[in-house]
């Protein structure tokens, strides 16, 4: 499957969970665990729509001083995704902006 996609997986203790990969083969994004398939998928969905409005994007620095961003539900303010760390906030900009790129145009390879 080419990229950007959505990669979802089944954890160890039988879990759902997803990873939003970029057209460059990076991980922009992160989901939480879901007890099931359809919520993690509906967890894609959520990504699909949540992520074209800038509001929705919630911008913060760890303890370590690394730069990061949440995707939020604008529904119910829930996160629905978290980025990796990055080492400065253009990067983490940057990462915003090819999410917002990737998202809508995504497939989903499943693996669980």
């Amino acid at each position: 499957m080419k990229f950007p996609k959505f990669v979802l997986k089944k954890s160890s203790d039988d879990q759902f969970y997803f990873n939003l990969w970029s057209k460059e083969q990076e991980i922009l994004l992160k989901s939480e665990m879901y007890t099931s398939k359809q919520n993690c998928k509906n967890g894609i969905e959520s990504v699909k729509v949540n992520s074209q409005d800038d509001k929705n994007y919630e911008k913060n620095t760890s303890h370590n001083f690394r730069y990061y961003f949440n995707l939020k539900s604008s529904a119910n303010g829930q996160i629905i995704g978290n980025s990796n760390l990055y080492i400065n906030s253009s990067d983490r900009d940057n990462a915003i902006k090819e999410t917002k790129r990737d998202a809508t145009i995504a497939e989903t390879e499943d693996l669980s």
